[in-house]
């Protein structure tokens, strides 16, 4: 079973917009399976907007998929997403990758827009059911406690004739959406072994729903670094871990090098999770740059030589 491995970017690390198409061209041309963009409304620092981003880029690539890491339901209107998304797939030839979440509940938009980040599940729940039926019927009347439709309909469809739907998260509720809905799972900040119970309980649920997730639908990430735990950027990357979540850092980024990479990959890998969405840390243009090409020159090819 083959490991598909994408990259992303947390925030925008870039001073503009050219240093950034630079990362994409090298990504598209690099043979990186896939481009991920967090999911950021309000911000001290500066990010991208998801679906701007993925419309962006189904014009100025060819063949790299892409997706959301991962669009939060709780604050996205789930007509308005269902269409979007099907507008990008059409337009980028079938390559998007939609996948969605709650969000953090640390994210700064739940206060900004007076959103309480809990209690947010039963409209979770119905917008994925929403966005699911918008996809795949001709019309559809919906009668919710959160959202009501009448014969809503969006056409043209996604060009995927099963088009992918990705849940983040590893709550007991989004186990419960992953079986019950997802094609595939997406986890956060897991360890190996975090991840490796959930990718279990998804199995489990999904089997009770009469369901299956494909075996290589299952899939994590971290932040690696080629270099030193010394290194600035690493220094702030693990005082946000340990400081700010109250996480250890060692065991979800990865500095060193292409051994430890591919060795963290391998441990996830055990577990069940076959595909990768990792950060390159990196502060600005040239270190940014750098990582990736360290990735692509480094770690790709043995990637695709264990394939």
């Amino acid at each position: 079973m083959g490991v598909g491995v994408g990259l992303s970017l947390a925030d925008f690390p870039f001073s503009g917009a050219e240093p950034f198409w630079r990362w994409v061209q090298l990504c598209e041309d690099g043979g990186i399976d896939s481009i991920w963009q967090t999911d950021r409304l309000v911000s001290a620092q500066p990010h991208l907007e998801c679906m701007t981003v993925m419309a962006a880029l189904a014009g100025a690539t060819k063949r790299v998929k892409f997706g959301m890491n991962v669009a939060c339901l709780g604050w996205r209107e789930p007509v308005l997403l269902a269409k979007q998304c099907a507008t990008i797939d059409l337009l980028s030839g079938g390559r998007l990758l939609p996948a969605f979440g709650v969000g953090s509940p640390r994210g700064p938009e739940w206060q900004a827009l007076r959103l309480p980040p809990k209690g947010h599940g039963g409209r979770i729940d119905e917008a994925l059911e929403i966005l699911r039926l918008l996809w795949t019927e001709d019309s559809v009347d919906f009668d919710g406690e959160h959202y009501q439709l009448t014969n809503a309909r969006i056409d043209p469809k996604p060009v995927q004739k099963r088009f992918p739907l990705w849940i983040g998260g590893s709550s007991k509720a989004a186990v419960r959406r992953t079986a019950r809905l997802g094609t595939g799972w997406l986890a956060g900040t897991s360890t190996p072994g975090e991840a490796a119970r959930v990718v279990a309980d998804i199995k489990v649920a999904a089997a009770a729903e009469g369901r299956s997730i494909d075996d290589d639908h299952f899939g994590a990430g971290f932040g690696f670094r080629f270099g030193s735990w010394d290194d600035p950027v690493v220094q702030k990357t693990a005082a946000y871990y340990r400081d700010l979540i109250g996480l250890d850092p060692a065991e979800r980024i990865v500095v060193g090098g292409a051994k430890e990479i591919l060795a963290r990959i391998a441990e996830f890998v055990k577990g069940g999770v076959f595909k990768f969405v990792l950060r390159p840390l990196g502060d600005g243009n040239d270190e940014v740059l750098d990582q990736t090409h360290r990735f692509i020159d480094e770690v790709q090819p043995e990637l695709y030589r264990r394939n």
